[in-house]
């Protein structure tokens, strides 16, 4: 018979988890594994909360796996290392981002990007190599193989740097790639949410001219005077739209809901570039045509390799990039979680796991 996941393992854990896809999450206890040659075990004292989370815990995309203990935007402190780990020592400021593993010997591992390995371990909600299913940051402990470790520089507080590990390499890497971290290069940003909002700093910090494309126009003033875009557009007027036509070279788009990319198609210059990191829950409509007329390119982007997670942080640090977030009680999560489907954070729910988890326990 199957083990309980209290009993899976030989170390205690607690955190929240949701039991099906109604999202609710509640206190759990569970188990990790121990610490082995090559992994790190931290104290987890943030967890940010992404839109996967929420999109997850309700298994908007049909493959969440239950229970479900969410987050990978995890931020820590390093407790116990195992005899061949080199990469950080007790004490360390650490944290854990969208995976765990990966088979290390296929051509993507090859090329630093675990990300795209077709055996890939997510942190949460995934089959781990024993078998047993992956639980993610709202908890009070976590271990992981040193590979998917990243060190946080010193002078980065740990509340606001966390959300980079998920928002900020999923905008910090698609930007590299794509050739758009480059000085004077226009480029776009669709949503100023929680992926949005970190890829306008980052994209400012590589000296590009950034403007943001929104549905909202009361984000305007923020995304001028506090984030410091260049320029906005309201995509819902025809005539803003009209008068940007063939000015950009490349846009990020990071809404997760259904819209329209013709408009934003055409907002491109020949050869520009969309690159879509949000996840719709349905298939978004692909006019043709306006890709053959100015050989444009629409293309995916997901997160980034644990060479490019540090990097990134390395780069964030040097820049005083963070995320802008709301710190929470672990307690107040499902009510986030109602104003995260709403939109309603500026910009990123981060759990205090450190200073609240605990008081949670039945």
């Amino acid at each position: 018979m199957a083990k309980s996941p209290e009993e899976e393992h030989p170390v205690k854990a607690f955190g929240w988890a949701a039991r099906d896809s109604s999202g609710h999450l509640s206190p759990f206890n569970f188990s990790r594994r121990e610490t082995g040659d090559e992994d790190v075990r931290l104290k987890v004292l943030y967890c940010g909360i992404c839109h996967t989370d929420l999109a997850n815990i309700k298994n908007e995309w049909g493959f969440s796996l239950f229970p479900m203990v969410p987050g990978h935007e995890i931020a820590g402190e390093v407790t116990e290392v195992g005899s061949k780990v080199r990469k950080v020592k007790v004490g360390d400021k650490v944290g854990v981002g969208c995976m765990v593993g990966a088979c290390h010997s296929c051509e993507s591992c090859a090329n630093d990007l675990e990300n795209y390995c077709p055996k890939m371990i997510l942190t949460y909600s995934s089959i781990n190599t024993d078998g047993t299913i992956t639980f993610g940051g709202y908890s009070d402990h976590m271990v992981a193989n040193e590979r998917y470790i990243v060190r946080f520089p010193d002078s980065m507080p740990l509340d606001a740097a966390a959300p980079l590990l998920c928002a900020g390499i999923t905008v910090y890497s698609p930007l590299k790639y794509f050739g758009l971290a480059e000085q004077g290069k226009h480029v776009g940003i669709v949503g100023l949410g929680g992926l949005g909002h970190v890829a306008v700093k980052f994209a400012k910090a590589f000296g590009a001219k950034v403007t943001v494309i929104s549905t909202s126009p009361s984000k305007k003033t923020e995304a001028l005077e506090h984030l410091g875009a260049d320029s906005f557009l309201n995509s819902r007027d025809p005539d803003q739209l009209q008068g940007a036509m063939g000015t950009l070279d490349g846009i990020i788009d990071t809404v997760s809901a259904v819209h329209p990319i013709l408009p934003l198609l055409g907002l491109l210059k020949s050869q520009g570039k969309l690159v879509l990191v949000g996840a719709p829950d349905k298939p978004l409509e692909l006019p043709v045509i306006s890709l053959i007329m100015g050989r444009k390119t629409v293309s995916g982007s997901s997160t980034g390799g644990m060479k490019e997670t540090q990097e990134m942080i390395d780069f964030a640090a040097k820049h005083n990039i963070t995320a802008d977030i709301e710190v929470i009680s672990m307690d107040y999560v499902n009510t986030a979680m109602e104003r995260l489907a709403k939109a309603d954070v500026r910009y990123r729910f981060v759990i205090d796991i450190a200073n609240t988890l605990a008081a949670t326990k039945p």
